[in-house]
């Protein structure tokens, strides 16, 4: 089977996009995997699969999956990328709505910037003491999509990224599904600096937009940090975290960043 493709990037989180909406291509997670293989495929964290929306619901919707084939119910930066692939493929927006995993989701185009309202953050746990290699570790948990750690530390440049947070990631106290984890620095108020360990990518990624997220409303709960709040990712871009709040209840969450094409192609599965 030959495969057309788009790969596309959101702040170095890169993904694989399909048009599936005829329904003709049928994926097992060995496909996923080699679609995603930096050496043998195209090379992803992810793919996504463009699919006709739920009767009565959104005239889009995806199908997500990690570069290990497992699925996953929202991706902050896969969701910029998907809105404007929709828009490129379909002639939809600037406003496109779609229906993910973890609910419907708006996205608003402007030019190579895209603004998706995310659903509400749900699950938060503050200073969950974790036993680790390295002793002992203070996390807060929060769930923007998908579960998420978040650990304050003095300079994310000195974490052991791979080690620690696959430590954490499969932790008993985030089983059994476990977690993503996100190392954050704060540089400024209203301005921090995050590093991620992917669940179903298994390693760090160069942004996570669920983390992100995650970690900016862990900074407005735990250090009063105001909307909107500037996150620096391992690949260098800055997204923007805006949110309404009220006695820490949190509504209209948004994420901005960029989302790229990078090229097309075919490839033989």
């Amino acid at each position: 089977m030959r495969v057309t493709f788009t790969k596309m990037n959101g702040a170095g989180n890169d993904f694989i996009l399909l048009d599936n909406r005829s329904g003709k291509i049928e994926l097992t997670a060995s496909d996923v995997i080699r679609l995603c293989d930096r050496h043998r495929g195209v090379g992803a964290d992810g793919v996504l699969i463009l699919v006709p929306g739920p009767a009565g619901g959104p005239d889009w919707a995806w199908e997500f999956y990690n570069s290990d084939g497992s699925t996953a119910g929202m991706c902050g930066n896969g969701a910029r990328c998907f809105a404007r692939y929709v828009n490129r493929v379909t002639g939809a927006g600037p406003e496109i709505k779609f229906a993910t995993g973890a609910g419907v989701i708006r996205a608003f185009i402007k030019g190579e910037k895209v603004t998706v309202d995310l659903t509400p953050p749900r699950d938060y746990r503050p200073s969950v003491k974790l036993s680790l290699s390295t002793g002992l570790c203070e996390a807060h948990s929060i769930n923007t999509g998908v579960p998420h750690a978040v650990i304050f530390v003095a300079d994310v440049s000195e974490v052991p990224v791979a080690k620690l947070g696959a430590e954490i990631r499969w932790h008993p106290e985030f089983a059994p599904a476990g977690t993503n984890v996100n190392f954050v620095q704060i540089l400024e108020p209203g301005y921090i600096r995050v590093r991620t360990f992917e669940r179903g990518v298994e390693g760090e990624t160069l942004a996570c937009g669920t983390g992100v997220t995650a970690s900016a409303l862990v900074c407005a709960l735990t250090r009063g940090f105001a909307s909107p709040i500037r996150v620096r990712v391992q690949g260098g871009d800055t997204l923007e975290v805006a949110f309404d709040s009220n006695a820490k209840i949190f509504n209209k969450v948004s994420l901005t960043g960029p989302a790229e094409f990078v090229f097309d192609g075919q490839i033989e599965l």
